[in-house]
């Protein structure tokens, strides 16, 4: 630690005297935060806390910055680094660039931001999950190791063997300078201080790469400030970290992957059950207990019907929704519900386990009364995929 601290001193020091910006790209993979302990938002936010930057580039275009107007799949950004650089008062600098949707239509034949109304079961814009175990396993530090995002780079370098399939590579190139220059003007707007750049790590290398030989930089790798210190990601923990956590693992299809960190997964729940005990907390704490085979689904039914009883209007506290007049989220098939509709729903799930299924029909006819024609659209195509077969959530 003490060596750690000497570090941080000389670095200061370093830039009063010769007046350089240091520039620090954390790579990350995308909402991954929300299944690997060594990667947890909380430990994330510690990181910037511990950094200490005085502006943070992310991941998305200027223009669709400036309308509130964010990725669906970067959670780490809308979720975690915007808030906390607000929180904080530090100053945010968006720095993607992307095809405008004419020309995506052109090379790619499709928009490719809209979502269908009814996502895939899988393929381009199904719901999000982590099947990979060593998703489980990945540390914020993972692409600071440049073994570890070698294939995107020679992906990069080397031309597709046709010339016609090479748009999405030529667009990566593209966008990825466009990015270190959008980072060099943040830098130059920030003399002598330092800019944290959280962007996906497959654009980490490149990003460097173009801004090596600046004169006025300093690239510096985010390892080498080290790891914060546990009671450090402790004073970071929020509600809606937890909550976002335990919602992907156990509501959404991550779920059904059986590729969670139950022991993580545990403790985030305990934690929240131990901050409120409230209907929210005891809907996670339910659908963990059966994952692991603690309750019957029979059992399950009493419990979730008493916290439907118990939840009046209570909002989750958080959904990763971007579209409100949607039923899913990326994260989750019927992530826009109240935690009252959803104890209903899971409720229902259970039921159809348990060869209840007019029952459990019954609970669908009166959520879908609630929710108007396009989420009850929503609700009855995922119905059958998620609800009345249940091993696939």
């Amino acid at each position: 630690m003490a060596l750690l601290l000497m570090s941080g001193a000389a670095g200061a020091a370093s830039r009063q005297v010769d007046g350089k910006t240091t520039v620090i790209v954390l790579g990350v993979d995308h909402a991954a935060q929300l299944v690997a302990r060594n990667d947890r938002p909380a430990l994330l936010a510690a990181f910037l806390a511990h950094a200490k930057p005085d502006a943070i580039c992310i991941e998305r275009s200027p223009e669709a910055f400036a309308r509130n107007d964010y990725y669906e799949f970067t959670y780490e950004v809308q979720d975690l680094v915007v808030p906390f650089a607000r929180r904080n008062g530090i100053d945010l600098c968006p720095i993607d660039w992307e095809p405008p949707v004419e020309d995506a239509r052109l090379g790619f034949g499709l928009d490719l931001v809209a979502a269908p109304e009814l996502r895939p079961a899988s393929g381009f814009q199904q719901f999000l999950s982590f099947p990979s175990p060593s998703h489980l396993t990945r540390d914020i530090f993972h692409a600071d190791d440049a073994r570890n995002v070698a294939r995107i780079a020679q992906w990069a370098a080397t031309p597709s063997k046709r010339a016609t399939d090479d748009l999405p590579r030529r667009l990566y190139l593209y966008r990825t300078y466009l990015q270190a220059q959008r980072v060099a003007a943040a830098a130059k707007a920030h003399p002598g201080g330092t800019v944290v750049v959280v962007v996906g790590e497959f654009h980490k290398r490149d990003i460097e790469a173009i801004l090596a030989d600046a004169a006025d930089l300093r690239i510096v790798q985010p390892s080498s400030l080290g790891k914060p210190t546990e009671a450090q990601v402790r004073q970071q923990e929020r509600r809606d970290y937890r909550v976002a956590v335990a919602s992907f693992n156990l509501l959404g299809v991550q779920s059904a992957t059986g590729n969670i960190d139950r022991a993580f997964v545990r403790d985030t729940v305990q934690a929240l059950k131990a901050e409120q005990d409230s209907p929210e907390a005891r809907l996670m704490e339910t659908r963990l207990d059966l994952l692991e085979a603690r309750i019957t689904p029979a059992m399950a039914v009493d419990r979730y019907r008493a916290i439907a009883a118990d939840a009046g209007d209570a909002r989750f506290t958080w959904t990763g929704v971007t579209d409100a007049a949607r039923l899913d989220s990326y994260f989750d098939p019927f992530g826009n519900l109240t935690v009252r509709q959803r104890a209903l729903l899971e409720t229902a799930r259970e039921l159809h386990r348990t060869g209840r299924g007019a029952e459990a029909a019954g609970i669908q006819q009166a959520l879908g009364s609630e929710l108007g024609e396009r989420r009850k659209a929503q609700l009855a195509g995922y119905w059958e995929r998620y609800i009345v077969q249940p091993a696939s959530l």
